[in-house]
């Protein structure tokens, strides 16, 4: 009997033990990469590839966080959150930053993130986990705010990037969790606009080649703000945001020839991500013509700031060669993903042609809407 009662406790601790399941989609940039660091615009999308974390509730005061895709293990004792956060630890970062608005751990969890967004492919799979992890706290454990999608994005954000005082801006964390094509403003008067549509005919094709985030960023961010500096010191009122394409010679022949590149891709690129915004704001999206300006944004990103890589040109010319309205390299460049537009009835064509230039994969994504609790 006692046997029985036991065995009836515990199957019964079981059932109630809470579970959480939370899905955080990628996101790629559609205009505007290296612009956010300037307090220019930007316009990105949540794409249809996943991290989910699976959370159920243990019987400890530990998190235990399985990552199969890294082959990685952690523990994490909610009575030891104090301890000295190492640079890029969002886990605990996240925790730091949400027990200042109330969300404090009471019980520990079995914790398992993995997903099919590809690992250093420009397509944010680190900020899709670190969106899932906060979004679980605070399912798990509340807060003394309102708990939104901006709310989620911007603690996901201080944590990523303030915390460890990493470059970068808000794309990556809002894109994910606000969801949807989303209009960026960067600057020191932040805003965003989401726009709920969808996008046919969007192709994500993976080069297989890692990123190099932190050297592309540092090197092409202090030649962006030298130029600046340097044309403020010319001309007091400047204001890079102000500047038009056709402005661009009148200032170029106040730089140095080495300053003048990114000064050139800055005012472009920004006018390129405007006449974007006009054409996505549009009841009939024309892809044609955002395909054309995403290209343009391309040859910019290549020719001017040489982001780009000879395998990465070549995927993007199998897609327009394929019948692609359009493709560009995705983030901060030297490897990564391309993003394309292709007509429906080309879009087999499309994949077809990336991974016959050399792509190491290539699939058609849909416009998602954000980060989601599945199960609470």
């Amino acid at each position: 009997m006692k046997d029985l009662q036991s065995s009836a406790s515990y199957a019964s601790t079981s059932i109630n033990k809470k579970k959480i399941v939370v899905r955080a989609p990628a996101r790629t940039c559609l205009f505007g990469d290296h612009q956010d660091y300037l307090g220019l615009p930007i316009i990105a999308c949540a794409i249809s590839r996943y991290i989910i974390l699976n959370a159920i509730e243990n019987e400890s005061a530990i998190f235990q966080i399985d990552l199969p895709d890294i082959g990685e293990k952690r523990d994490i004792d909610i009575y030891s959150l104090d301890a000295h956060i190492v640079k890029g630890d969002n886990f605990l970062a996240a925790l730091k930053i949400l027990r200042h608005h109330g969300c404090i751990p009471n019980k520990g969890f079995d914790v398992s993130i993995s997903g099919n967004i590809p690992i250093n492919e420009g397509t944010s799979s680190s900020s899709a986990v670190v969106i899932a992890w906060v979004r679980f706290l605070l399912d798990a454990f509340g807060c003394d705010v309102d708990v939104t999608s901006a709310f989620v994005s911007q603690i996901a954000f201080e944590a990523e990037v303030v915390e460890h005082g990493f470059l970068g801006g808000r794309m990556d964390q809002f894109s994910i969790g606000l969801g949807n094509i989303l209009f960026l403003e960067t600057g020191t008067n932040f805003t965003y606009e989401v726009l709920q549509k969808p996008l046919p005919g969007l192709i994500i094709g993976e080069s297989g080649i890692a990123k190099k985030t932190n050297e592309t960023f540092e090197e092409l961010k202090k030649g962006a703000w030298d130029a600046i500096d340097f044309l403020k010191k010319i001309h007091p009122f400047f204001e890079i945001n102000a500047v038009k394409p056709h402005q661009v010679k009148r200032y170029l022949k106040d730089l140095p020839d080495t300053l003048q590149p990114y000064f050139y891709a800055a005012v472009n690129n920004h006018d390129l991500t405007k006449c974007a915004l006009v054409e996505l704001k549009k009841n009939g999206l024309d892809l044609p013509k955002i395909g054309t300006l995403m290209t343009e944004h391309h040859n910019i990103l290549k020719n001017i700031l040489r982001i780009s890589m000879p395998k990465i040109d070549s995927m993007i010319d199998g897609a327009l060669k394929a019948g692609a309205y359009g493709a560009k390299i995705v983030g901060s460049g030297s490897g990564g993903s391309i993003v394309a537009i292709a007509p429906e009835d080309k879009i087999d064509l499309v994949i077809d042609g990336i991974k016959r230039a050399g792509g190491k994969d290539a699939y058609l994504v849909s416009v998602d809407s954000g980060v989601t609790t599945l199960e609470n």
